[in-house]
């Protein structure tokens, strides 16, 4: 006899990609509120590690360009997946088009689109069994270019191609996918490593604006979107402060 007694083999599945901090990290808390059973996933094991003990869910280390360690995600993950947050990425640099980094370039496209390709690769059996979800954390970037963008801004732009592919191709298919695209979010570390650790560089991106996104208003985004009746399918979410009309465009007080 069915109780409704919850436990762990009833509680549904989330993975988090990018989980060790930032976006990541608040979307596992807010998922896990939520009665989510969070599989952490990121690469820094002893951040995953104290983050899946906090919300009694499970660490997975994963670099998601690594095709072993997403083989061993999928594994780890098993048959059920509830919902996958595809939210690994990352911008490398500000240099213009003609001054491109190609390194980097190539590193960005790695993680911010083969990444989410990989992983939504190796989970889709256990998403279509479960019936589930799939958000990808994009950004405005992919819908507006700016200078010294170029490399972020075109992986960007493949994230949303990806997105929109990927519901035409799962239409007859029992499950649901969103992009979510944050504009302006100061999150822990995003802009630190885009410039190499320059504090001072990381905090003029966010100078004068009151009231820039959070993480955790991202990871509201998520569980709003995640929590939606499962007919009810979100295409695309685009996400900013009240401060930033455009890209280009943000309201700033100084002094």
């Amino acid at each position: 006899m069915n109780t409704g007694r919850v436990t762990e083999t009833t509680r549904p599945v989330a993975v988090v990609t990018g989980a060790s901090g930032g976006i990541g990290a608040a979307t596992a808390r807010r998922l896990a509120a939520l009665g989510f059973r969070v599989v952490c996933a990121a690469r820094r094991a002893d951040r995953i590690d104290a983050l899946a003990a906090e919300l009694g869910g499970r660490a997975v280390v994963c670099d998601v360009t690594s095709v072993d360690d997403v083989a061993a995600l999928a594994v780890a993950v098993g048959r059920r997946c509830d919902l996958l947050v595809n939210n690994a990425g990352g911008a490398f640099g500000a240099d213009p088009v003609a001054g491109a980094d190609l390194d980097r370039w190539r590193a960005m496209y790695e993680v911010n689109v083969i990444g989410v390709v990989a992983v939504t690769k190796a989970l889709l059996p256990a998403l279509v069994a479960s019936q589930g979800q799939i958000v990808v954390i994009g950004s405005t970037a992919g819908k507006v270019a700016y200078e010294g963008g170029g490399g972020y801004v075109a992986a960007k732009f493949a994230v949303r191609s990806v997105v929109d592919t990927l519901r035409l191709e799962l239409w007859d298919q029992p499950v649901r996918v969103c992009e979510i695209a944050p504009g302006m979010v100061r999150s822990e570390g995003f802009a630190l490593t885009r410039f190499d650790g320059d504090q001072t560089k990381a905090d003029a991106v966010y100078a004068g604006v009151a009231e820039p996104l959070t993480a955790e208003d991202i990871a509201e985004c998520v569980a709003w979107v995640a929590t939606r009746p499962s007919h009810v399918n979100i295409d695309r979410m685009i996400v900013r402060p009240r401060a930033q009309a455009a890209q280009h465009k943000v309201h700033r007080v100084f002094g």
